[in-house]
C-alpha cells in the first residue's frame, strides 16, 4: 500500500516537475530575485537600525562601595549626556580581576569592563568603543567621586580585537539574514504550489488525477516536484551570486561565522528551508480542498501569505529574546519554528535541539497533507455521487 502511493507521488512529481520546468514561464519567475533583492535591502537596513539602537552593557569589576558610586553617578548623568549611555553590570568585587577574561566569559551583551578602583579605573573592550566611552567614563568616575576629589579621572584602557557583545551582535545579524532569506525564498516559491493548483482545477485535470491516484500520494507529488523545481531556480541564483563574487563584487555584506559553523548552518538552511516550503505548500494546499472555485483559491490564499509575514516577524522578535516563552513560542509553532530553528543555529551552537525540531516540522508537515488530502476527497470524489443521489430523488 505503501509502495503503491509512492509510486504514485513519484509519478505526480514527475509530471508536475517537466510540466513547469519547460514552461516559458519558468524563464519570467527566474528573474523574480530582481524584486527580492529590493525587499532585502529594505529588510538589512531595519536591522541595522535596530543593532544601531541596541546599547551594550559594561561590567564593573571594582570594589562594593566603589561600584555603587559609579552606577549611582551614572543614573544622575544619563539625561545630560549625548549618544546611548551603557548600562553597567556588577560583576566582581576584586579590584584585581582580569578585564579580558571577565569579558570574554560575559554575556552576549557585555561590550566592555572596568576594573581597578575608583581613583583609577581601567577599561577593556575593543577598538570601537574605546574612544567613545573613556571620556564618558571619566565625567562619570569624576562625578562618583567624593566631593572635593579632582574633576577629571584618568582612565587606563586595554583594547581587545572582540568581545561577547560583538559576537553576538555578529551571529544575531547573520541569524536574521538566514530568516529573512529563509522567508523570501519561502513566500517567492511556494506560490508555484497555488498556481499549480489553481490552474488544474480550472480545467478540471484535479477531478480526473484524483480518481486515479489516492489523494495523500497527489499532495506529496505536487509539494515534491514544486521543491524540486525551487531547488533549480535557487540554483540557477546562487550560480549568478557565485559569478558576481568571481568576477569582484565586494559589496556583499559580511557576515559573522555562526555558532554552528558555516557548512552545518547551509544545511541547516537547506533543511529548514525545505520545511518551511513544505508546510506552507501543504496550507495552500488544504485552502485548495474548501474553494469551490478558483476566486475562492486566491481569496483565501490571502489570509495563509499574512500569516506566513506574520510568522517572519514573530521568528525575527524571538530571536532577541531569547531564553523567553516568546522564544520557546516561536520554536514550537509550527509556520515560524523554521525561522526561529535558523536564528538559532546562527547564535547557538547546541545540535540536538535542530534534531527535535526537523522532526516536528516533518510530523506537522504530514499531518497537514493528511488533513488537506482528506478535505480534498470529500469535496471532489463526492460531487458526482451526491448529485446523482439529488437526481434519482427527483
Amino acid at each position: 500500500m505503501i509502495a503503491a502511493k509512492l509510486r504514485a507521488a513519484g509519478v505526480i512529481a514527475r509530471r508536475d516537475f517537466l510540466a513547469v520546468v519547460w514552461s516559458k514561464g519558468f524563464v519570467l519567475f527566474l528573474l523574480a530575485p530582481l524584486f527580492m533583492a529590493v525587499i532585502g535591502v529594505f529588510a538589512g537596513s531595519l536591522g541595522n537600525a535596530a543593532q544601531d539602537n541596541a546599547a551594550p552593557a559594561i561590567g564593573l569589576a571594582m570594589p562594593a562601595a566603589d561600584a555603587r558610586a559609579l552606577i549611582a553617578a551614572r543614573d544622575r548623568l544619563e539625561d545630560r549626556m549625548a549618544g546611548p549611555v551603557p548600562q553597567f553590570t556588577v560583576l566582581s568585587h576584586d579590584p584585581d580581576a582580569d578585564g579580558r577574561a571577565l569579558l570574554r566569559s560575559g554575556g552576549g551583551h557585555l561590550a566592555g569592563v572596568v576594573t581597578g578602583r575608583l581613583a583609577a579605573p581601567v577599561l577593556t573592550t575593543t577598538g570601537e568603543w574605546m574612544d567613545i566611552w573613556q571620556g564618558m567614563l571619566s565625567e562619570i568616575a569624576a562625578r562618583a567621586r567624593a566631593p572635593g576629589a579632582a574633576p577629571f579621572v584618568k582612565i587606563r584602557t586595554q583594547m581587545v580585537m572582540t568581545s561577547a557583545a560583538h559576537e553576538s551582535l555578529g551571529q544575531q545579524a547573520t541569524g536574521q539574514a538566514g530568516q529573512t532569506l529563509l522567508f523570501l525564498l519561502t513566500m517567492l516559491l511556494a506560490g508555484m504550489v497555488l498556481s499549480n493548483l489553481v490552474e488544474e482545477k480550472a480545467n478540471k485535470i484535479i477531478e480526473i488525477l484524483a480518481a486515479a491516484i489516492p489523494m495523500d500520494a497527489l499532495f506529496v507529488g505536487k509539494l515534491v516536484a514544486m521543491l524540486a523545481v525551487s531547488f533549480v531556480g535557487i540554483a540557477v541564483w546562487g550560480t549568478g551570486i557565485g559569478v558576481l563574487v568571481l568576477t569582484g563584487a565586494r559589496a556583499l555584506p559580511a557576515l559573522a561565522m555562526p555558532a554552528v559553523g558555516w557548512p552545518v548552518f547551509v544545511g541547516l538552511a537547506v533543511a529548514y528551508f525545505s520545511l518551511a516550503y513544505l508546510l506552507l505548500g501543504s496550507v495552500y494546499l488544504t485552502i485548495g480542498s474548501m474553494a469551490a472555485t478558483v476566486r475562492d483559491v486566491q481569496t483565501l490564499a490571502l489570509p495563509a501569505s499574512l500569516l506566513q509575514v506574520a510568522m517572519f516577524g514573530f521568528a525575527s522578535y524571538a530571536i532577541q529574546r531569547r531564553g523567553t516563552g516568546v522564544d520557546l513560542s516561536a520554536m514550537l509553532f509550527p509556520l515560524s519554528s523554521p525561522y526561529a530553528m535558523i536564528g538559532h543555529a546562527a547564535v547557538d551552537g547546541a545540535m540536538w535541539p535542530h534534531v527535535l525540531a526537523i522532526l516536528w516540522q516533518g510530523g506537522w508537515t504530514l499531518a497537514i497533507v493528511a488533513m488537506g488530502s482528506r478535505l480534498f476527497r470529500r469535496r471532489v470524489m463526492k460531487s458526482g455521487p451526491a448529485a446523482g443521489r439529488t437526481k434519482k430523488k427527483g
